[in-house]
């Protein structure tokens, strides 16, 4: 039965890349032995309740071989992945996609496309596991108990955000997490060797994972006796599984032409015959439907049934807790913070951002049991520390500041994960500049729906001496311009307590903090509940202004001393905040009539950034007083005065138009 089930996995593969004439065939027809070994043996799921928070997660890694997760999910049963859709891969409004995305197909739990995210998001999985099971499983009472799975192939080792991961993964020794590495020698490119060379699982003893080797990796019981063993090891787990990628492709197989190209018609039919496969493109036997419902989707569907009547009786032994855990089943917080739980500051006081993220922080931490997070090795510079618990580890799983060190890409991925796992609410922290190397995790983060906040302190030319390798210039622009992501840059304490209280109460997307290390002063007209109208009016002179200048962040304050210096001098002006672009454009015409008159044309902004966003707002009449070059080195007090960064040079400038 098992090789029966096997082809109809490769084939199922295939034909739906032959079909839509595009699609990666060589992985699916290699690996197809151990993810059916891995799910009729190992995995826990039920297509009847896809969501199910203590089911395994499964992440393929290796998300260009997508087919090879469809076609277990056709066949387990998953209402999503009909054989229509199956048909229907890589074209629009499928639900079988080129890659796989969380959120738009059933049984999908992680968003893979670029290589090496994949492996590194399962590492948040797994940490995630592991803290909601010490915060709420009892005696007896195994609430969340399970296993995060990953296929991962060459490409995924070869990209350094996976060593990143895996280093740490094995520093929080997180023993649930099992890779299985399809291990074929082959890449995109040709043989791997000629680009890659290392022991893998050399490197990963290394780090102090627990390893093996599986040599054929057509051997089902082979690879399912590992991944048991792998389960009792005490630690994370590599299992290298040699495969030959196109496996029964008489020709293509064991070659990179069956990498990412379709077989052909001619191939295919000489694979089928070649795997003693004769059934028609699509057609499934029933035998395999059958063992694929009795040893994954009934099987799972007992693990969840016997789960449930757990926690039933968990609700009547220890119903405070069950509340809580109610609410994370649901997929919501176990507790909701309010604007009541943020700290509240007078006008004329002054504080950096950063400080004030960490006053926030510490705020939702004595509210949010599930809340937790850190920092890429700058946790006393980003502000970013829970000051009542001490450093996540094996030994202090409940303990809520993570110690990420300096890997800021795996930071982003690893809170990924966690969020992905459902019940936590999680952030990560570094300086602003260095958000380029987490941008490709905030990304799938926005692509994902994913509410992680990302604390990015020092956020200007104001670091001062440490000059243009640390002082962001282009990178509000560039965040910006990422769909679905909200980055707020808060002028004051007041407004920081309002982005945080945006970032942990939004369900569907990331947001990034930018935030100061100079000083910043709260200044009269500003506002906790207009933050989250992305922009809002906060020093007018009287209603008959007729020039407006917009600033954010650590600029509001000079905006507000020029406009009263240009008031002084008979001018009218407002000055509007706007901590967040993003958040303004979501607003109604009428809203944003109301804050940017159209008919007022005279408009400056000032931003200590690039000046290329601020355009849409100040139009071709405007002015805009940005970077568009490097920084320098200097005292900050000394770089922000010799980029005009002064309330003269801004008077000028209003006056000049």
């Amino acid at each position: 039965m098992s090789n029966l089930s096997v082809n109809a996995i490769r084939f199922l593969g295939v034909d739906a890349i032959e079909k839509s004439k595009s699609g990666h065939p060589g992985v699916v027809m290699g690996a197809a032995p151990m993810a059916y070994s891995l799910y009729t043996n190992h995995v826990h799921v039920t297509p009847q309740v896809p969501n199910w928070i203590n089911r395994d997660r499964f992440v393929l890694s290796a998300g260009h071989g997508s087919m090879l997760l469809y076609a277990l999910l056709h066949l387990i049963g998953y209402e999503d992945v009909s054989i229509e859709e199956i048909k229907n891969f890589r074209q629009w409004g499928s639900k079988t996609p080129g890659h796989p995305e969380f959120g738009h197909t059933q049984g999908v739990d992680a968003t893979s496309g670029p290589l090496g995210q994949g492996i590194s998001t399962a590492v948040g999985f797994a940490q995630a596991e592991r803290f909601l099971a010490a915060k709420y499983n009892k005696d007896g009472f195994p609430i969340f108990d399970h296993y995060t799975y990953v296929i991962a192939g060459d490409g995924d080792f070869m990209e350094g955000v996976s060593g990143e991961a895996s280093s740490y993964a094995a520093k929080q020794n997180l023993d649930k997490l099992i890779v299985l590495y399809d291990s074929n020698d082959i890449c995109l490119d040709g043989e791997t060797n000629d680009a890659f060379t290392e022991n893998i699982r050399a490197r990963y003893e290394a780090y102090g994972w627990h390893t093996a080797l599986v040599e054929d990796g057509t051997d089902v019981n082979a690879i399912s006796l590992a991944i048991e063993e792998a389960k009792s090891a005490g630690k994370p787990s590599l299992i290298e599984v040699k495969t030959v990628i196109g496996h029964g492709a008489p020709t293509k197989g064991g070659t990179n032409a069956v990498h990412g190209a379709p077989l052909g018609a001619e191939e295919t039919a000489a694979t089928r015959e070649n795997l003693g496969w004769d059934y028609a493109p699509f057609e499934v036997p029933e035998e395999v439907y059958a063992d694929f419902k009795e040893n994954v989707a009934d099987r799972g569907q007992a693990a969840y049934q016997a789960w449930s009547d757990l926690v039933e009786q968990y609700r009547k032994e220890y119903p405070e807790e069950a509340a809580q855990v109610d609410a994370i089943i649901q997929g919501e917080d176990p507790v909701t913070i309010t604007e009541a739980d943020f700290p509240v500051y007078e006008n004329g006081f002054s504080q950096a951002t950063r400080n004030s993220s960490q006053d926030a922080i510490n705020a939702a931490a004595a509210v949010l049991p599930t809340f937790l997070g850190g920092s890429a090795d700058l946790a006393h510079s980003n502000m970013t520390y829970i000051k009542e618990d001490g450093l996540q580890d094996a030994e202090n799983p409940l303990n809520r500041n993570i110690q990420f060190g300096v890997r800021e890409f795996a930071m982003g991925t690893v809170l990924n994960g966690m969020a992905l796992h459902g019940g936590l609410r999680v952030y990560g922290g570094t300086f602003f500049v260095f958000s380029d190397y987490v941008k490709a995790a905030i990304r799938l983060s926005a692509l994902q729906g994913l509410p992680v906040t990302y604390v990015f302190t020092h956020d200007s030319i104001a670091v001062g001496e440490d000059g243009p390798t640390h002082e962001p210039i282009e990178h509000l622009s560039g965040l910006r311009a990422i769909p679905n992501l909200t980055v707020l840059r808060p002028a004051d304490a007041r407004e920081t307590q309002a982005a945080w209280h945006y970032a942990l109460t939004n369900q569907s997307t990331p947001t990034a903090l930018v935030l100061t290390r100079q000083n910043l002063e709260v200044e009269e007209g500003s506002s906790f509940t207009s933050v989250a109208k992305g922009a809002y009016v906060t020093y007018e002179s009287g209603p008959d202004f007729d020039t407006i200048i917009l600033a954010s962040g650590s600029e509001v304050n000079l905006a507000v001393k020029a406009a009263k210096e240009l008031v002084a001098q008979g001018e009218k002006v407002r000055v509007v905040s706007v901590p967040s672009t993003d958040l303004f454009d979501a607003q109604s015409d009428e809203y944003k009539e109301a804050i940017l008159p159209n008919a007022v044309r005279r408009r400056v902004a000032v931003e200590m950034a690039a000046t290329q966003p601020w355009y849409k707002y100040v139009g071709l009449d405007g002015k805009v007083l940005g970077i568009d070059t490097f920084g320098a080195s200097a005292p900050a007090a000394e770089v922000i005065e010799k980029f005009g960064f002064t309330v003269d040079n801004l008077v000028n400038l209003v006056k000049s138009l």
